[in-house]
């Protein structure tokens, strides 16, 4: 697509720019995995670069994860990187003894897919969870921070939140693993969660998800505040779920009404 000459023109420097692009098409299927990428030759055609440049952009993907290779080697796309998360599927309650469903369908072997509960533990809430929540901002919430991996890396940080009246004295508020999942417990104690909605948005990374999930430079994160509602549209847990903006996508299905 050629732009229009009022275009203000793209500031980042040119290996920067490349790899952009080529993450974009390896995102897309562009490039599929087990691809090779172009030859160095091919990619300084094409974007006008030197070697040097060529090899920062290549090192960038490299960093990312999207791409392996040695110097001197043909640099292939890396299977089964980016995955697509269902996030209908994490509403789903686990048998007896499973992964959780959604874990098991991203990880595509329930083996290679964990969650690690970091802490759980009464705090006070404020901004969109506490307007989520429906309660005044200071308010205590029941707080599960979770961090989920695959193959055994990070993969999401997950930060569950109830309403004390539903989690004070049971196991929503005990640092240990809800066999099941939190719907099948919500279920258990009465509050069948009946509506989820979601809203998504794309962040710079805080620092504790830039650690968390060994983010290899500054790249954005997908943000889903969930709501879950049970009956009277009463809401029943909020969650915060972050992603590498760049290994994840979300898949939504829609029926017609």
């Amino acid at each position: 697509m050629t732009l229009p000459s009022t275009e203000v023109l793209d500031p980042r420097a040119l290996h920067v720019r490349i790899a952009a692009d080529l993450r974009d098409e390896i995102m897309s299927g562009g490039l599929a995995p087990a691809a090779k990428l172009p030859s160095t030759a091919q990619l300084k055609a094409r974007f006008d670069a030197s070697n040097a440049t060529i090899q920062k952009a290549v090192q960038l993907l490299k960093d990312e994860g999207l791409v392996v290779g040695r110097a001197g080697a043909a640099v292939t796309v890396r299977e089964n990187r980016q995955r697509t998360v269902r996030p209908a599927g994490s509403l789903t309650p686990a048998a007896a003894g499973a992964a959780y469903p959604w874990l098991s369908e991203a990880a595509e072997r329930p083996s290679a897919a964990r969650s690690t509960l970091l802490t759980a533990e009464e705090i006070r809430v404020a901004g969109d969870v506490a307007a989520a929540l429906g309660l005044p901002a200071g308010s205590p919430a029941v707080c599960r921070h979770q961090l989920i991996s695959i193959d055994d890396e990070p993969a999401e940080l997950v930060s569950s939140y109830y309403p004390p009246g539903i989690a004070r004295g049971t196991a929503l508020a005990e640092p240990r693993r809800i066999r099941g999942g939190t719907p099948t417990l919500l279920t258990e104690l009465g509050f069948p969660p009946r509506r989820s909605v979601d809203r998504v948005s794309a962040r710079i990374a805080t620092q504790e998800q830039y650690t968390a999930l060994r983010l290899p430079g500054d790249m954005p994160v997908l943000r889903t505040l969930r709501t879950v509602y049970g009956d009277d549209e009463l809401p029943i847990e909020v969650t915060v779920m972050v992603k590498a903006g760049h290994l994840y996508e979300l898949q939504y299905e829609f029926t017609p009404e």
